[in-house]
């Protein structure tokens, strides 16, 4: 493919779309060079990335410098999704959790100290809020990420985290459209398929309704087939779902951005070249590359895929400069916007009063009179959230309780897949925990139990049903969806405020209310 010959303002529209990655923690010599020759329009962040926040706003500074309207994105949701509190958890809850306060103004203000804390590190683009509504309670990739299963709740609550992050600069992106709520397949890993009626359709839709009446500035298209619209094609590469759908018929004229172009749903299918062309002819006018490949040579891959589709008729001009225009519109409202908020004062207290007000309890459920022992059942995670981000409830209740002792029990695999571009590890469903250990060493002591999505996970469930069966005193606490009936504490997500507001209930104490750290 050419890297040079191409007319410039075809190679910098080809650039101006893409919004690509590196691994290091500052910022690379050939993508400053892009930057420069205005011929990248965007770089996405990954807790790689990112040391602490005095790194990362010289990391994003030094971005800026190269271009001053350069769109930095990550995903900064609150809750089990973070990038920038990757060591402790987030200090916002997540969707759930807000939308079981249902409290639009509590909303808008977590999601405007979560733009002001992008704002004061120099980014400018947040993959947030998801917009999905979460009707199928064994979807594995939404979850706790969504606002919850009722349409109207999603709706105004997008809206309000809409309004909020947009209200400080940051530009708000809806995901994962038409909805990625319906699933039972992660389309991280494969390719979902979403039967709509036209009852569901409207449930689906209406959140999106709500954050273009809102405002949002970006839409991220999923990648899963709706036959309603589109027998053949996923939405990100579907004229139907982007261009009828979403342009004609909803009106929307912000970015439409892919979901990262990488995963296995576009890779294991169609390759990312071909993917990267379709998706900007279907309407989307910024790629998402997620970091499976890193670095330069990914970076000219898909830009001369694109210039080469435009050589070859597959593409027209005209439609990937109509995409690199909405880009530049989207980061020059983006610095207008910015530099009005600069003084804006932030309370991040509002994530520790969110997640509080967010607590269900099930029963009783004594105080704590002394250190527990804590089993934290950690399962498999979508690709979309960092493994190694803590949750649960060991580092809390140490703090208020010193001498708690707590350990850990992993999904058990057996193995890995891959699917284009993506590897994954398979969990065995049918394993049995033995449970014998933990009785022996939580023995004479309370019992906490700390489960993530218990429902969807029969070797978790098993395995606390056998340690009921021995010390039916354990108390069980949810981080995950509230199914079940084996659960006496419902968190609705598993953020380090979520975790600290659960040890308070437990304990009758307060713990610390800020950051445990500078990152």
């Amino acid at each position: 493919m050419p890297k040079d010959g191409a007319p410039a303002e075809l190679t910098r529209d080809a650039g101006a779309v893409l919004q690509m990655v590196f691994p290091e923690t500052e910022a690379p010599a050939w993508a400053l060079r892009a930057l420069e020759a205005r011929r990248l329009g965007g770089v996405v962040l990954f807790s790689r990335n990112l040391v602490d926040r005095e790194q990362t706003a010289a990391l994003c500074g030094q971005l800026r410098e190269a271009d001053e309207d350069v769109l930095i994105s990550l995903d900064e949701e609150g809750g089990d999704v973070t990038r920038l509190e990757i060591g402790e958890g987030s200090s916002y809850p997540g969707n759930l959790a807000l939308g079981r306060v249902d409290d639009v103004v509590l909303t808008e203000a977590v999601a405007r100290s979560i733009g002001l804390d992008l704002l004061e590190l120099g980014v400018n683009f947040n993959y947030a809020p998801c917009a999905d509504v979460n009707a199928n309670p064994d979807n594995p990739v939404i979850g706790v990420r969504s606002f919850g299963a009722e349409s109207e709740l999603t709706a105004r609550h997008t809206a309000a985290y809409v309004r909020g992050l947009q209200s400080v600069g940051v530009i708000a992106t809806a995901k994962h459209f038409p909805g990625h709520g319906d699933t039972s397949g992660d389309s991280h890993l494969g390719l979902p398929m979403v039967e709509y009626d036209e009852a569901l359709e409207l449930l689906h839709l209406a959140p999106f309704r709500s954050a273009i009446e809102a405002g949002t500035k970006a839409i991220m298209t999923s990648h899963i087939l709706f036959p309603r619209y589109d027998t053949q094609l996923p939405a990100t590469m579907s004229p139907r779902v982007l261009t009828g759908l979403l342009r004609n018929e909803l009106g929307f004229d912000g970015v439409i951005v892919t979901d990262g172009i990488d995963m296995g749903a576009i890779s294991g299918n169609w390759g990312v070249a071909e993917g990267t062309v379709r998706a900007v002819a279907a309407g989307c006018d910024a790629l998402c590359w997620g970091g499976s490949r890193e670095g330069e040579e990914a970076y000219l891959y898909l830009r001369d895929a694109l210039v080469w589709a435009v050589r070859e008729g597959r593409l027209s001009a005209e439609r990937l400069h109509e995409a690199a225009e909405r880009n530049r519109a989207a980061a020059r409202w983006s610095r207008q916007a910015r530099a009005a908020a600069a003084s804006a004062v932030q309370d991040r207290s509002v994530g520790l009063e969110a997640a509080r007000r967010a607590i269900t309890v099930r029963g009783e459920i004594k105080p704590l009179a002394e250190p527990p022992h804590v089993v934290e059942f950690s399962p498999l995670v979508s690709l979309a959230v960092d493994s190694a981000t803590p949750w649960g409830l060991a580092a809390p209740l140490a703090e208020l309780l010193p001498g708690t002792t707590a350990e850990q029990i992993h999904a058990p695999t057996v193995g890995t897949e891959s699917v284009g571009l993506v590897v994954t590890s398979v969990i065995d469903h049918d394993a049995v925990v033995d449970v014998a250990p933990v009785l022996a060493r939580a023995a004479a002591r309370p019992l906490l139990l700390c489960v993530r999505d218990l429902h969807r996970n029969p070797w978790m469930r098993r395995a606390v049903e056998a340690v009921r069966v021995a010390r039916p005193d354990a108390v069980v606490v949810e981080f995950g969806l509230p199914h079940g009936d084996l659960a006496d504490l419902l968190t609705y997500g598993g953020a380090r405020v979520n975790g600290q507001a659960a040890a308070e209930l437990l304990t009758g104490r307060t713990g610390t209310t800020g950051r445990k750290s500078e990152h």
